[in-house]
């Protein structure tokens, strides 16, 4: 019997949305993970907020509908409060009723805001990894870094010569380039870099991870302009901010290893790794002989060095997932303060799509 296209408007609904939602979807899982930190932050929340006047979003609300924004690849705020005006699983994964008022784009993007002088996206990094340490899931021994090149929301025409210009040059042999001379009038913090010869310089910023080998986990994350030592000051930025600094190992400090590529063989960055108690993992230049490898025969012979080279790879998926499944090939905020925060948030989603398959149902 065919059935009736006629459609009644009802006027009220009787489905709860936790109903509506399938018990393994995997929005679930990162739910509970996610509420978990947040209940850990409460007291980080606070601080940032006035006593008195309105009540604004919740923060936990912004954090929740920013990791949406990350895991389904939504490119701007006005489409994300689109999909939370209809989508029920977006609401319910926000904490909106199905009859609660979406916020405005404009008044989200200032709440979200707010969150940057509270590093909260810090904060929620560590919340989550205190999660996966508790389930066993990370090393305290093996480590990879890598940087990948973040195109900046500018455009080259977007670059407009200095006033005044630099009085003397700072680019590669004392040559000045377009980068020390112009500065993008869309974005300042923007510089123009490429990392191949090959391609084309674009105004961009690099990401940098840092994670560990046992499972791909990101431990430290940063976002920094992109110049030609940000990935290897980025890197021993990122491993002070593990406890390795100079003044807080000595020579009775457990060592451990560090993975990367041939972009980090470098002279002053091994010995600074040294200084860490960090052995060096670093891929070298074969059969080059305008490049110096700086690798000790013993550590060219560590027989961890050949597994962290395998290993090292994981962070190619981290990228991967970033650029081609989420909105990491070219970031929407401008500065290299927001560009820093939204890396580090990106990171933790990241993190929580990968703990969903490591860690068992309850």
């Amino acid at each position: 019997m065919r059935g009736n296209d006629e459609q009644q408007g009802n006027v009220f609904s009787y489905i709860n949305p936790e109903d509506r939602i399938p018990q393994d979807h995997p929005l679930r899982r990162i739910r509970q993970m996610t509420d978990t930190a947040l209940r850990a932050m409460t007291g980080h929340f606070a601080p940032l907020y006035a006593a008195m006047g309105r009540p604004s979003i919740p923060p936990e609300r912004l954090l929740r509908g920013l990791l949406l924004q990350i895991l389904y690849a939504i490119r701007g705020e006005a489409l994300l409060m689109e999909q939370l005006n209809y989508n029920l699983l977006f609401r319910w994964f926000v904490g909106l009723n199905p009859d609660d008022e979406v916020w405005h784009a404009t008044v989200f993007s200032k709440n979200r805001d707010r969150l940057l002088a509270g590093d909260i996206a810090q904060r929620f990094l560590d919340e989550v990894l205190q999660q996966a340490g508790a389930h066993g899931l990370l090393s305290d021994e093996h480590f990879t870094v890598d940087g990948t090149l973040i195109e900046a929301w500018a455009s080259r025409r977007s670059f407009q010569p200095k006033d005044p210009p630099p009085s003397q040059g700072t680019g590669r042999r004392g040559a000045k380039l377009l980068r020390d001379t112009h500065v993008s009038t869309t974005d300042p913090d923007a510089l123009l870099y490429k990392k191949s010869a090959a391609a084309a310089a674009r105004p961009s910023y690099l990401g940098h991870v840092l994670i560990e080998n046992r499972n791909g986990l990101v431990v430290a994350a940063c976002a920094t302009q992109s110049t030609t030592t940000a990935e290897r000051t980025a890197g021993l930025r990122m491993l002070d901010r593990r406890g390795r600094s100079p003044e807080q190992v000595s020579a009775s400090t457990p060592p451990i290893t560090l993975a990367a590529d041939k972009h980090y063989q470098d002279a002053q960055f091994l010995a600074e790794l040294r200084r860490r108690q960090v052995v060096p993992h670093v891929a070298e230049y074969r059969d080059n002989p305008y490049w110096h490898n700086a690798l000790t025969e013993a550590e060219r012979q560590h027989p961890g060095f050949a597994l962290s080279q395998k290993k090292r790879k994981l962070v190619e998926k981290i990228f991967g997932w970033g650029k081609g499944d989420s909105i990491l090939r070219q970031v929407k905020l401008r500065g290299e303060e927001k560009v820093d925060w939204f890396f580090r948030l990106l990171a933790t989603a990241a993190n929580l799509v990968r703990l969903v398959k490591l860690i068992p149902a309850l």
